[in-house]
């Protein structure tokens, strides 16, 4: 080929190449061995790093999980106390409404009251008339029949107390037997 080389110098070449494989292999299997019994520090820190992610992310899964549910029960809550809100604002508006039905009923209570007490004194107020115009109407009528029968005689004679006594007497008596 290119050059002509001797058959002892290639045997020589391939030998010392075959023994330098040999040498590095064995060498590279000590090395190992060393390497393999003396760990790198940065690997063990990746190691508990990545494990600490893994908890990290279940932790995380975990509070996540927890998260939606507080927000679902928040939800809920929320839902819970708009709808008393709505009750109370509703029992608000029919209590104000009462109130101004009281007030309105109190007000009118207390013009019927004085309007009564109106009536009533007006009543107490005809019946005293009623009564004063029956007693006068009484002594009118007794006048009249004391007239009618003759008992009462407005003539200027001089009767004694006994005569008028009679004409009494007989006055009465006519009333009761009219009556």
């Amino acid at each position: 080929m290119f050059v002509d080389l001797s058959l002892n110098s290639i045997l020589m070449m391939a030998g010392a190449f075959l023994t330098g494989w040999i040498l590095s292999a064995i060498s590279s299997r000590f090395s190992a061995k060393n390497r393999a019994s003396e760990r790198d520090p940065r690997d063990d820190r990746i190691r508990s790093l990545e494990a600490e992610l893994r908890v990290a992310q279940t932790k995380s899964d975990k509070f996540t999980t927890q998260v939606e549910q507080l927000e679902g029960a928040l939800k809920d809550a929320n839902e819970g106390v708009e709808k008393r809100d709505n009750v109370i604002s509703h029992q608000q508006s029919q209590l104000d409404g009462a109130q101004s039905n009281l007030k309105d009923s109190v007000i009118k209570t207390r013009e019927l009251r004085v309007e009564l007490t109106e009536r009533a004194t007006e009543n107490v107020k005809s019946e005293a008339k009623q009564r004063e115009l029956q007693t006068e109407l009484e002594v009118a009528q007794a006048s009249t029949d004391l007239l009618a029968t003759g008992v009462l005689d407005y003539s200027f004679s001089s009767d004694t107390d006994e005569d008028d006594d009679r004409k009494i007497n007989q006055g009465k008596e006519g009333r009761r037997a009219s009556n």
